[in-house]
């Protein structure tokens, strides 16, 4: 793995960029001011940036958080949620009664449901549903993923499908650690419950997320000239690399615990956590820096 000191190494070999959001651009608090220079700087040089995000919401909610925490509309052209995915796969079932599973926030993504296509599927209860929409815990600040294995147990007994809008499985809000829908889904796998997963490491998320780039590019991009930028290697480096992607590997995001316990670089766990995850990141950095 290349260890490089700030993304103007790498630039000049790619016309675009895929970045993941949370852990890369903000931690939920406020924006990292450098990874934002250090997009804006790529964009002012030809290139596109979009961003690739787990986010259980459709991208327009995501805009206005990004917004409220100072990103600069500069620094990226597009943004590809999870939940807009998650969207094609619920008009899949046109208006079968489905269970959410997750906080109120994320009510929005049966809004934009019902604008976008007409639909409007019957939130129901539990006992009711044809299926279940996952988009996180309902209160991730107090709840952990076995306050549900009640629930799961009940929704395996009638093979439901879940559909998890976020496949990650945690995420640090400033210093707090908190679980998200893939913590859910993992649950249910393990169970043998049938589990569709809308985002990254997975490659419909990846699909999308080139249609936009060659959109704003006004031509082809191949993937050998798209590099893609993220913190987790269970979903951002291996989700790359499956897709056949280069990938910068961003050290001090969710797996900065392990590798940066005492503030030096691990070499020994990097090697560690790179063989559980199965994927090699073509190069790292501490933080997203120009």
């Amino acid at each position: 793995m290349l260890a490089i000191s700030g993304l103007r190494d790498l630039g000049p070999r790619y016309d675009a960029i895929l970045c993941d959001v949370w852990g890369v651009v903000h931690n939920g608090r406020q924006h990292f001011a450098a990874a934002c220079d250090a997009l804006t700087r790529f964009r002012a040089g030809g290139g596109v940036v979009v961003l690739v995000t787990n986010a259980p919401r459709p991208n327009a909610p995501i805009r206005v958080q990004l917004d409220g925490l100072g990103v600069p509309r500069a620094a990226f052209d597009d943004i590809v949620t999870s939940g807009d995915v998650t969207l094609a796969r619920i008009a899949d079932h046109g208006e079968a009664p489905l269970h959410h599973i997750g906080p109120p926030r994320d009510l929005s993504l049966f809004e934009i449901l019902r604008s976008s296509t007409g639909l409007n599927p019957p939130l129901t209860p539990l006992s009711e549903a044809s299926y279940v929409v996952c988009t996180g815990l309902f209160d991730d600040h107090v709840e952990v993923p076995e306050d549900y294995d009640a629930s799961l147990a009940s929704m395996r007994a009638r093979d439901l499908e879940l559909i998890s809008a976020n496949p990650d499985i945690i995420v640090h809000v400033g210093d707090k650690l908190l679980y998200c829908s893939g913590a859910i889904a993992e649950r249910y796998e393990r169970l043998g419950g049938r589990v569709v997963q809308a985002g990254k490491p997975f490659a419909p998320i990846y699909d999308q997320a080139l249609k936009l780039v060659e959109a704003r590019a006004g031509k082809p991009i191949p993937r050998e000239r798209v590099l893609a930028i993220g913190d987790g290697l269970r979903t951002d480096v291996k989700g790359a690399r499956d897709y056949g992607l280069d990938c910068l590997f961003v050290t001090t995001g969710i797996h900065r615990d392990d590798l940066h316990g005492d503030g030096a670089m691990n070499e020994k766990e990097l090697a560690r956590l790179v063989g559980e995850a199965g994927a090699r990141p073509t190069a790292v950095i501490p933080e997203l820096v120009w």
